[in-house]
């Protein structure tokens, strides 16, 4: 009898079917003596059940072993997995719900057409939807994830083969092979578009020089969405890498000065925006940083504005910029900090919050402490401006309570406005006067 792979779904219609889970108990004689009998629970119909789902059949069986803390054992030449312990079909069948949710639906469509690709090196195993074309990553958390890394899927021959002859047949194209095996254009199938029914005006039209220009930007705009999802999958130094990279060619190829949207937009895609200001002032700040912050205010407020983050990494690229150019630098630390905050690049309490605290993080602790030390006036002059704007603003506000007791006098025979002071009423005392007293 088969059901639903989602047994979710009601629909009796449902095209997509596995048959029912088929468990057995069998007692065998355990090597150790002295031990008794153990029993085991061979799932009969496993293979069955995980080609319906696309999987192979040691995942399933791994997964109860997980979920039950059971050992497992796979005896594929026999058709055999089993799994310790006596363990009830209704059971096993609830559980392998829970496998199907978590390792075979599509995340976006529910339907059981998806394929894994597993990537041992980086440890991440992928999800592809053939039914809607969804991609995504499983979530490695659970221990069955651990068994897939070290035993991923088998790719079918057949697929990998027909992929090889692709390649090649493409390779030839490009090498204008036109004769021989790699050129039979038998195995090459023919544009449905050249049927001779075309008019030669419309091929005439997709040649000019624009249509080739519209089709190439169509091309690379595709090929970088193709590349956004494989770059976002690799290590956080490696994009890193990509973008210091990106910057680089940008200022060889001197269109640095107009490309700070384009700069920015870059570290958006490849998630290292906080980190943009450690990357720019690597490139774009030397010796002459006083200058350079003037020149390059636009690029390094696109990162810097109201991000906290992204300020304190451009204070530890400050840092390293000291350390390249120590002797001209470090004496003129002070003066550098105002010019960062007057830019609007540093807000005052980064700068308080970084001075409270000596990091080694950037560099040496030495001289961590040196540039401290030097940024010391810089801190001190922040300070009391504080404490000056906190105490003006006690005193506006004794100034507006005393301005409540002040009355304006209009007089038709001044010749100049009469300012007087009004007394607060004093409260009257007849109230309060005793009758008997009287």
């Amino acid at each position: 009898m088969s059901v639903n792979v989602n047994r979710t779904v009601s629909d009796q219609f449902y095209r997509y079917k596995m048959p029912r889970l088929i468990a057995k108990f069998s007692r065998c004689q355990l090597q150790v003596e002295g031990k008794g009998n153990g029993i085991k629970t061979v799932i009969v119909n496993m293979v069955d059940v995980a080609k319906a789902l696309n999987r192979p059949p040691t995942y399933p069986t791994k997964y109860f072993g997980c979920e039950l803390g059971a050992q497992t054992q796979f005896d594929a030449k026999n058709d055999r997995y089993i799994v310790n312990g006596s363990h009830e079909a209704n059971k096993l069948q609830d559980m392998l719900d829970g496998f199907i949710h978590k390792f075979v639906l599509c995340s976006e469509c529910d339907n059981p057409e998806t394929d894994l690709h597993v990537n041992p090196k980086k440890q991440t195993i992928g999800s592809a939807c053939k039914a809607c074309g969804n991609r995504g990553m499983l979530d490695t958390r659970h221990k069955l994830c651990t068994f897939i890394l070290k035993n991923p899927p088998e790719t079918d021959s057949s697929c990998v083969k027909e992929k090889k002859e692709k390649k090649n047949r493409k390779k030839d194209k490009e090498n204008g092979s036109g004769s021989g095996e790699a050129g039979n254009h038998n195995d090459i199938d023919a544009p449905d578009a050249v049927d001779g029914e075309e008019d030669d005006d419309d091929w005439a039209e997709e040649t000019t020089e624009e249509a080739q220009r519209r089709r190439m930007e169509e091309i690379s705009d595709h090929a970088k969405n193709l590349t956004l999802s494989e770059d976002l999958e690799k290590t956080l130094e490696e994009r890193v890498n990509l973008f210091y990279n990106f910057v680089k060619q940008k200022k060889e190829s001197r269109a640095i000065d107009s490309a700070d949207k384009e700069i920015l937009a870059e570290a958006e895609r490849l998630d290292v925006r906080a980190m943009g200001p450690l990357i720019l002032s690597e490139l774009l700040f030397d010796e002459n940083i006083r200058d350079q912050i003037k020149k390059y205010k636009r690029h390094f407020l696109r990162f810097c504005h109201n991000d906290k983050k992204a300020q304190k990494y451009l204070l530890g690229g400050f840092e390293c910029l000291v350390k390249l150019h120590q002797s001209q630098l470090l004496p003129r630390v002070p003066i550098i900090l105002k010019d960062l905050y007057d830019a609007d690049l540093l807000e005052e309490d980064v700068i308080l919050m970084w001075a409270e605290k000596v990091s080694k993080k950037y560099v040496s602790k030495e001289l961590a402490k040196e540039i401290h030390a030097k940024a010391a006036p810089f801190v001190k002059w922040l300070n009391e401006a504080e404490e000056e704007s906190e105490g003006s603003e006690a005193e506006e506000e004794e100034e507006e309570d005393d301005d409540e007791n002040v009355e304006v006098v209009y007089s038709s025979s001044a010749r100049e406005l009469k300012v007087e002071t009004v007394q607060p009423e004093k409260a009257e005392e007849d109230d309060d006067l005793d009758i008997d007293a009287i």
